[in-house]
């Protein structure tokens, strides 16, 4: 099964797009911030995908890419960013920390699954 893990200090927002994601049959892990990121990402056996804000207490999700894509276990994980920071300069700055897309808040629900099945597809 496929597993995808949501990082946002939003609760709210995590439900919805944990039940977006479930209702497509993938598994989902949240964290709130990059901190608790790191430690479950540590702990599970597989993960396909990290969709990730950026503005988070603890750890932002600029730094939390950069270590996802400096650790070799999850150096070629797929990182969605959902932030929103919406700014050209948000968007070319979490490219430039390894992210493989961006989308902005709000969101399209359709835009997000369908950027999140296309990178796993990859």
């Amino acid at each position: 099964m496929t597993t995808v893990m949501i990082v946002d200090d939003s609760n709210a927002l995590r439900e919805i797009i944990a039940k977006m994601l479930r209702d497509s049959g993938i598994e989902v892990i949240s964290a709130e911030d990059g901190v608790q990121a790191l430690e479950k990402i540590e702990q599970v056996t597989q993960l396909d995908l990290v969709v990730l804000d950026i503005v988070m207490p603890n750890m932002n999700g600029y730094d939390l890419c950069r270590h996802i894509r400096k650790n070799p276990k999850t150096q070629n994980l797929p990182v969605v960013m959902c932030s929103s920071k919406s700014e050209e300069f948000d968007r070319y700055w979490g490219m430039k920390q390894g992210a493989d897309a961006y989308i902005s808040k709000p969101f399209r629900p359709e835009e997000l699954l369908s950027t999140i099945k296309q990178l796993l597809r990859r």
